[in-house]
């Protein structure tokens, strides 16, 4: 019942692409697109806006509406069909280069807690719970979920996609189907599918058993992900194919079957230049700069049906996709007279940390992320501001008759957010001790006579940015070029 929404924005966007010149012959088609807005139902604080593109897409499992219904018991065809739930939850993070892209998918038997909400029908404002969160949009729709998706992740979300099962098989249908490959035959009542071991053209309503399947392999929920998230990936590739964008009537009814199946809030619904950055967002980066990832888990020890976030791995991930906010502009040709810029990299870096702020403990909080990515802490200290004031923003301090210290103190001023201003000459630090680290280091060292930075740790300090994701990360993902030939 796990309707995969990332194709309705898979998009109405790679849709787009390789034909910006004739989009006006397209601009009635995107008139279909049903729009709902949700501003008004977030009623809790929002993250700030990034530089990056964060799209949430929901598959729902309503079955109200036409098509709907025959895909539940009789429940489903009374009333109102049941209530919905998204099964299917994923963030959508494009850098803000627009040059890859990471899909986190959170497994709707987490056990969560959910804010408070206003009830999507009685707009009454719903006391916060922990809950399974796709109990989120059951009783708050859309509204509640972004709430829930932002509190828990501290990740701003700019728009969201839905799409229910009858849109999902009207647009896998005007791609044309797309291949699977079993390790083992599939019999299944309740998925209503049939296939034989090996490769299979899936049309929509296969391709809707396909996604829906749960008795199969080790029959849990997180095993279905992974098959979700290699179906999209051939998604992916085929809807950034070149087959699809020069075939000019093939693209216009993938168009009309996306944009009449989707339900987007009217900012990115009404945006033509929104949709069109996305859209070619999707050609530059083609399958290979997509990621899938399915959030680290755990059993929830309370019960083993549930599962639990598994920290501080998730926070690590949350953190890599609120940080990445720079856009990386091409560096001016250097003169034959200039310098070239030396590249240092974090394990090149040796850094004293002095907390600046009032808060204990500060300044080793800020060392322990550091040395997660990859930089080497040797010491750390305080340093308290004329009047014993706190410092407001955070400094980057090296020595002044060091040549190469400006370029240590550039990479470590470039990992911290947000970035302070680096300055030659050194201040003085109290208190100085060596620093044991308490988390795992990364490989190599800086070499012996490595400068020693200052990070000064001010009021502002928000964190430091997650490059390097710790390995249950890279064992939940998958990369979309890859999967061309795997069996599940």
């Amino acid at each position: 019942m796990r309707v995969l929404a990332w194709i309705s924005i898979g998009l109405t966007t790679a849709m787009v692409a390789g034909l910006l010149t004739v989009y006006t012959l397209m601009r009635d088609t995107f008139g279909n697109i049903t729009e709902k807005s949700v501003k008004e139902d977030i009623i809790n604080p929002r993250p700030p806006e990034t530089g990056a593109l964060n799209v949430l897409l929901v598959g729902s499992d309503t079955r109200a509406g036409k098509g709907n219904a025959r895909y539940g018991q009789k429940l489903a065809r009374e009333a109102d069909a049941g209530g919905k739930r998204t099964d299917t939850i994923i963030l959508m993070h494009i850098s803000p280069n627009r040059d890859k892209a990471r899909l986190i998918s959170f497994p709707r038997d987490s056990m969560v807690q959910i804010p408070k909400c206003k009830n999507e029908a009685t707009k009454q404002v719903m006391a916060p719970r922990r809950d399974m969160i796709n109990s989120a949009y059951n009783s708050g729709g859309v509204a509640c979920t972004i709430s829930t998706i932002e509190t828990l992740t501290q990740i701003r979300i700019n728009h969201f996609v839905e799409v229910d099962f009858s849109g999902f098989k009207n647009i896998v249908d005007a791609l044309g189907g797309i291949e699977v490959c079993l390790k083992s035959g599939v019999n299944d009542k309740d998925s209503k599918l049939v296939l034989p071991p090996g490769k299979s053209l899936l049309n929509g309503e296969k391709a809707l058993g396909f996604v829906r399947l749960r008795k199969y392999g080790d029959n849990s929920d997180i095993q279905r992900i992974r098959r979700q998230q290699i179906f999209l990936s051939k998604v992916v590739a085929k809807a950034t194919s070149s087959d699809l964008l020069t075939d000019l009537g093939r693209l216009r009814e993938f168009i009309g079957a996306a944009a009449s199946s989707v339900t987007m809030d009217p900012e990115l619904a009404n945006d033509t230049e929104r949709l069109i950055e996305i859209a070619t967002s999707a050609r530059e980066m083609t399958a290979g700069g997509v990621q899938f990832t399915t959030v680290p888990w755990g059993a929830d020890p309370a019960d083993p049906n549930r599962v639990v976030w598994k920290e501080p791995d998730a926070t690590q991930l949350f953190t890599a996709i609120k940080t990445d906010t720079e856009v990386t502009v091409a560096a001016p040709s250097a003169s034959a007279s200039a310098k070239p810029k030396v590249t240092i990299k974090p394990e090149q870096v040796r850094v004293q940390v002095l907390n600046g702020t009032k808060t204990f403990g500060k300044a080793r909080e800020v060392a322990d992320e550091l040395v997660k990515q990859g930089f080497t802490v040797v010491e750390l200290g305080n340093y308290e501001a004329a009047g014993g004031a706190s410092v407001a923003k955070s400094e980057v301090h090296y020595a002044k008759t060091i040549e190469s210290a400006a370029d240590h103190a550039s990479t470590l001023a470039g990992a911290v957010l947000p970035k302070p201003a680096a300055a030659s000459g050194k201040v003085k630090a109290t208190n100085a001790q060596p620093y044991a680290s308490t988390v795992p280091a990364a490989a190599g060292a800086p070499a012996k006579g490595t400068p020693v930075m200052q990070l000064v740790v001010g009021e502002d300090f928000d964190s430091v940015k997650v490059t390097k994701l710790p390995d249950s990360v890279s064992k939940s993902s998958i990369t979309a070029s890859e999967q061309k030939n795997v069996c599940t």
